[in-house]
């Protein structure tokens, strides 16, 4: 019978499922899977657990990997967790352990194993890891991650469930972790949006893209970002350098001795650990803890790095203890003011092994670029030391639902002092209000901007402010003022000592002698009284000509202006010459009512 001939009563068979089908539907199942138990609320609970139950099979994955790769070279392997606790152990296995006997298993301090022993839990071996591996080792990796991991499902029957739905995953298959990477990056967004708390940790990966693209990490250069989150910009900066990868030595660089990041929280830790495996980078270096815990004098250029790519937490607050690691007239409790300082000592000098000086991209809100005080004093280091060429503004909604305040992107190059500083302001989507959470920013909205990153000109979204020639203009007209102030600060000190004298000439007279004495002692204080006051107010004075200068939320002088900004006058008057015109118009329909009746 011809191939094309068909049996009468067939069904055409399906076409076989792709990797992508495959790996979604399992997703898709094991997720259904976990709405069912009761112990988990929502998305915010049920991918950490998809996420740490995957990186434990991940890890025996790629640990059967390395042991045959030693073996054939005749190495003996040492394994980063030991038996029973790999997956293959306790979890390969259908029926292996299940309901309350595989709760215990990885809930207790101590349980009986899978191999029927008795010994400690699963969680509580993988956390004691840390003491039995170098720092920064992948055991120290292991037990940070699962310091912050808590077992939510109360039903063990479920749980054997999803473990044999993951058990399906092949961590080996490079296409299938390709696959997978994109589909947990998806997840993260689902998780951002199911609670604004969660939010924090994950910037919306189109901004994202933008910011490495623009700075342009190149092989060869360190990448840091100091508040990782979910390691989104770690693993677009991974994507952008991989391309320009072309030997095994450069993969070599790129794996080891390039990307670098930090992370407080136990949650986005385990998130950014996952996400960074899954797309390739096979040892992350993710520290864990506080980045501003470090006191920041102490940071020498050994640790500095090339480029700095980052969305530091919004609105935070810091203790007092780690306000005290940064400069005395620097110090506040505002995270984002903090790590804008952290960032700024962490840049490299050129000369020292760099063609050129550190730079960096970075999201900030609006209360930075306006803010006074202690955050216009970080702000003047910044334009001192760096020179900051650039401030994109982003249109409300961008990081909606976490957060609706509007937030911009400074990009900055240590090596100042600035000069000019470009503005470009992203427009509101057409026809709506504000992005939102169901309408985000795409891509393709950086286009414009992209367009003329290379090219720059003023236009309906582009402006300039010329910073050197602003500076100067201001110092032309505070510097009397605080020369005056210098003067009366020189006159107070210099009556300090005939007061002091006076003083003890009073104090070893007489009393007769001091009552001649007392009258010249007070005309000396009241003059130093009055030259104290005088340098106040000539200091104060100079510093309100001085300090507006580092407001850098400029608005677009090309927009056309609302309401709100208008003059009042302006708008008055407005309103009385539409009177005027409406009343002209009356009186003319008026007179052709009155000829028509006519």
């Amino acid at each position: 019978m011809p191939a094309t001939d068909k049996k009468p009563g067939t069904k055409r068979s399906k076409a076989p499922l792709t990797t992508r089908d495959n790996l979604s539907s399992l997703i898709g199942t094991a997720r259904k899977i976990l709405r069912k138990d009761k112990g988990l609320n929502g998305d915010v609970d049920r991918l950490p657990l998809l996420t740490w139950v995957m990186f434990l099979k991940f890890l025996d994955d790629l640990e059967i990997v390395h042991q045959e790769e030693a073996e054939l070279d005749g190495q003996p392997y040492h394994p980063i967790i030991e038996a029973p606790y790999r997956w293959r152990d306790w979890a390969a296995r259908e029926d292996g352990l299940s309901g309350d006997e595989l709760l215990a298993f990885i809930n207790q301090d101590e349980c009986h194993r899978a191999d029927g022993s008795r010994g400690a839990g699963l969680f509580a071996y993988l956390r004691g890891l840390a003491g039995s591996g170098e720092k920064g080792s992948q055991r120290e990796v292991i037990a940070n991650v699962f310091r912050g991991v808590q077992n939510r499902m109360v039903s063990g029957y479920l749980l054997r469930d999803i473990i044999n739905k993951i058990n399906g995953i092949h961590f080996s298959s490079s296409e299938e972790i390709h696959t997978l990477s994109h589909l947990y990056e998806s997840m993260l967004r689902e998780m951002r949006d199911a609670a604004g708390d969660s939010g924090e940790f994950y910037t919306p990966r189109p901004v994202v893209r933008f910011m490495v693209q623009v700075s342009d990490p190149r092989l060869g250069e360190t990448v840091l970002d100091p508040a990782c989150g979910t390691g989104g910009f770690l693993v677009e900066a991974y994507d952008h350098i991989a391309q320009q990868v072309t030997n095994p030595d450069q993969r070599r660089t790129l794996q080891r001795d390039t990307l670098f990041g930090q992370e407080a929280k136990p949650l986005p830790y385990m998130l950014a650990q996952m996400n960074l495996l899954l797309h390739g980078l096979e040892a992350p270096q993710i520290a864990y803890g506080n980045t501003l815990e470090r006191r920041i004098t102490e940071i020498g250029h050994s640790e500095r790095v090339d480029v700095i790519l980052t969305n530091p937490p919004f609105g935070g607050e810091e203790e007092a203890g780690i306000k005290a690691n940064f400069p005395a007239n620097m110090q506040t409790a505002e995270t984002a003011l903090l790590f804008l300082q952290y960032i700024m000592r962490k840049l490299r000098y050129a000369g020292h092994g760099a063609d050129q000086g550190g730079r960096a991209a970075v999201v900030v809100p609006n209360g930075t670029l306006f803010g006074d005080g202690v955050c216009a004093v970080i702000k003047e280091e910044l334009l001192k030391e760096f020179r900051l060429h650039t401030i994109v503004r982003l249109p409300q909604g961008v990081f909606a639902p976490y957060t609706d305040i509007p937030a911009n992107l400074l990009f900055f190059q240590r090596g100042g002092p600035t000069d000019t500083i470009w503005y470009y302001e992203l427009p509101q989507p057409v026809g709506r209000k504000k992005y939102s959470k169901t309408a985000p920013l795409p891509f393709e909205a950086f286009a414009p901007v992209l367009d003329w990153w290379d090219n720059r000109e003023e236009g309906p979204q582009a402006w300039k402010m010329d910073f050197a020639a602003k500076r100067e203009q201001t110092m032309a007209a505070v510097r009397p003022h605080w020369e005056c102030a210098a003067t009366e600060r020189t006159n107070t000190l210099a009556l300090g000592k005939p007061i002091r004298e006076l003083e003890q000439a009073i104090s070893a007279a007489g009393n007769g002698d001091k009552a001649a004495l007392q009258p010249q002692l007070r005309e000396l204080k009241t003059r130093q009284q009055a030259h104290e006051q005088a340098a106040k107010t000539a200091q104060a004075a100079g510093d309100a000509l001085y300090w507006p200068i580092y407001n850098l939320d400029l608005k677009n002088p090309h927009a056309a202006e609302g309401l709100e900004h208008a003059d009042p006058k302006d708008l008055i008057a407005a309103m009385r010459s539409h009177e005027t015109e409406v009343m002209r118009l009356l009186a003319e329909i008026e007179a052709l009512v009155a000829e028509v009746q006519a």
